[in-house]
């Protein structure tokens, strides 16, 4: 089969050197974003009604531990900071000055009512009066106007878009009220909020800060561990205004095709352990709790322990979020003393239930089947459930496999 192109897929790949707004909004210049609608786009600041005055903007290139990224820095002679409603104010009313997409507008909005939401509840204030100390300055303004402004032009908002786990840095740093501990507060409340998946180092920095960390949450659709199959179409690095020993300041994203025909993936958890001493009653009981608490697949594998005495390998597929409920359920319900939890990846067929309705020797039945289509709606699998089809076998005196049949075919002609 050949691999036909599709969908766009963009990988924001954040879990070396964290983010910040003008790394991505740098990165997406590096992509090949129309640098004079973005820097349109920050000098309509200007306005008098937003109170951003003389506003300079530089975009150059830079080398960064022998990485050549795009740098972005915005400026301005008005150092007035802004309340929560005053910048989300300002948001919104110049997206709508540019014009910008519906999808643009949208994203640019949450963005800032992340960022005032999450100050407001942190500092026990009202939405309105959220002070936004470190992000009520211009360069807030113009990294979410400019991201949405660069999103828009290379039609990202269509895109199936990814991130790699947040790398937050660590340690602690000077902010408005002191010394804190990395991430920040507001970082911490962003990622909490969205349940974002993050992680400490690779050093003692501040790696995440609020505005990046707002952007990526509100921007990506699936976080994934590796990336998913594409084909590389460009690559874009942008680049952080500070300096770290021996770590490049840089966030990379790779704009791509996905492969039509690559299967579906998600990532998944295997659960293992062996038992050599427990009743098939308790098995049975074990295998239906299991299930009855979240687990995709339980199986028992016989085998032959050190003792030479049989047993069963119980093997459970999960989701990861479920491993350590899964575990206690196992350790709890057969006394096993341990459990071996592996993390890996799976291929998937998509699949849907579906009905179809089966008259036979006078007997109507509402058969339920599972319908597995390749990547192209194309049905290449079709399983009735057992159930429905017994019921119809106990009326009707007729062999199972006939009637499975019957309604493999019934299927396929009417949902094509």
């Amino acid at each position: 089969m050949s691999m036909a192109e599709s969908k766009n897929i963009l990988v924001i790949d954040c879990q070396t050197s964290g983010i910040a707004g003008d790394m991505i909004l740098g990165a997406l210049l590096d992509l090949g974003a129309d640098i004079g609608k973005i820097t349109s786009a920050i000098k309509s600041l200007e306005n008098p009604e937003f109170g951003y005055e003389n506003i300079k903007i530089e975009i150059k290139e830079v080398l960064k531990g022998g990485f050549k990224a795009t740098q972005i820095d915005v400026i301005s002679q008005s150092a007035k900071k802004k309340h929560g409603s005053e910048l989300v104010a300002t948001i919104e009313k110049a997206s709508k000055n540019l014009k910008l997409s519906t999808k643009a507008k949208e994203f640019a909005s949450k963005v800032i009512n992340t960022l005032v939401a999450v100050e407001a509840d942190l500092h026990k204030t009202s939405f309105d009066d959220a002070h936004l100390h470190e992000v009520g300055l211009v360069d807030t303004a113009a990294e979410i106007l400019g991201v949405a402004v660069a999103l828009d032009d290379l039609e990202l908002f269509d895109s199936k878009i990814y991130s790699t786990p947040l790398a937050v840095g660590g340690g602690t740093f000077q902010f408005s009220h002191g010394i804190v501990s990395s991430p920040a507060p507001a970082t911490l409340a962003i990622l909490q909020i969205k349940k974002f998946p993050f992680h400490g180092g690779p050093i003692e920095a501040e790696l995440a800060t609020p505005t990046g960390t707002a952007i990526l949450v509100n921007l990506v659709d699936e976080t994934v561990q590796f990336y998913p199959s594409l084909v590389p179409l460009q690559v874009g690095y942008g680049a952080g205004t500070k300096e770290y020993p021996g770590l490049p300041a840089v966030l990379r994203l790779t704009l791509g095709k996905a492969l039509r025909n690559v299967l579906a993936r998600d990532e998944i958890a295997v659960l293992e352990t062996n038992i050599d001493d427990v009743s098939g009653e308790i098995l049975g009981y074990t295998f239906e709790k299991l299930l009855e608490e979240g687990a995709k697949d339980v199986s028992f594998i016989p085998m032959y322990t050190k003792k030479n005495r049989p047993g069963q390998i119980i093997k459970v597929i999960a989701d990861q979020k479920d491993v350590q409920r899964l575990s206690k359920v196992l350790i709890n319900e057969t006394g096993t003393l341990g459990v071996r939890v592996y993390y890996c990846e799976r291929h998937i067929i998509n699949r849907e239930v579906a009905t179809v309705n089966l008259m036979v020797m006078g007997n109507k039945e509402t058969v339920r089947l599972k319908v597995a289509k390749d990547a192209d709606g194309v049905i290449i699998h079709v399983k009735p459930e057992f159930e429905d089809l017994k019921r119809l076998a106990e009326k009707t005196k007729k062999p199972l496999k006939d009637l499975s049949d019957l309604a493999v075919a019934k299927a396929i002609e009417t949902l094509g």
